[in-house]
This record gives structure tokens, sequence and C-alpha cells, in this order.
């Protein structure tokens, strides 16, 4: 069922929309789930990846694999973990690419401003749970 008139409900149009977006809302696209433990602490169950952040691979190939979080490359969604590479046929190391939802954070680098995000989307979700 349709909500709001100013949205469309066409896949074709979400899958544009999602696919040709702009980096500063590829970042919000580009969000993992906390751990058990991040998200009984902060009441928050999921944040924009950064690099610095520590993650836990548990979808795919490569479940079970940890490491830092190297590099967010949005253009192609994907995140490089730290101990997570493979050789080429010439000897040398590449990043193996991961998307992000099938990443767990398990330690965050903390900011300032990631501090401000945590605290408010905590906020929110307390609003929330008294309004219902």
């Amino acid at each position: 069922m349709k909500f709001s008139a100013d949205v469309s409900s066409s896949r074709r149009k979400a899958r544009k929309a999602h696919f040709t977006a702009p980096s500063h809302i590829r970042r919000k696209l580009m969000s993992a789930g906390l751990s058990k433990d991040l998200r009984k602490k902060h009441d928050v169950r999921s944040i924009p990846v950064r690099t610095g952040d520590e993650v836990i691979v548990v979808r795919g190939q490569h479940k079970g694999r940890e490491g830092k979080v190297t590099a967010v490359y949005r253009k192609k969604w994907v995140i490089h973990i730290e101990r997570l590479v493979r050789e080429k046929v010439n000897g040398a190391t590449i990043p193996i690419p991961v998307h992000p939802s099938n990443v767990a954070i398990t330690a965050l680098k903390l900011t300032k401003d990631r501090e401000d995000i945590l605290s408010r989307k905590a906020e929110a979700r307390k609003a929330r749970v008294e309004r219902a």
C-alpha cells in the first residue's frame, strides 16, 4: 500500500535512484549493522561504515573473517577490509570487495560527530517507543 504521493513505488525508479545516488546519499545507503553488544550499549541498530571501524563478515564466502575497514569505496558500493585480500597470478595482493550489508561492526572509530549521530539516533528511537 502506498503511503506518500511524493514517493514512487515503482521498482524501476527505486533502482535508478539507488544506483545513480550521489556520494552523500551513498554514505547512508552503505550502512552496516552493529554487533549485539554495541547495539545494546548505544541503543542503535546500524550506522554508516567508515574507515577505521572493526568489522566481521557475517554473510557470504568470507563469513567469520574479521578486520579493520581500510577503504569505503562508494563508487563501487563496497568496502575493503584489512586482512581480506587475495593474490593475483603475478604475486600482487588485492583487497577483496565486500558489500557493507554483509558485515557487522564490532568496534566503532568514535569521533565527536559520530557520537552526536549515535545519541541523535538513540533519542529518536526512544521517542518512537514512547509514542507507540
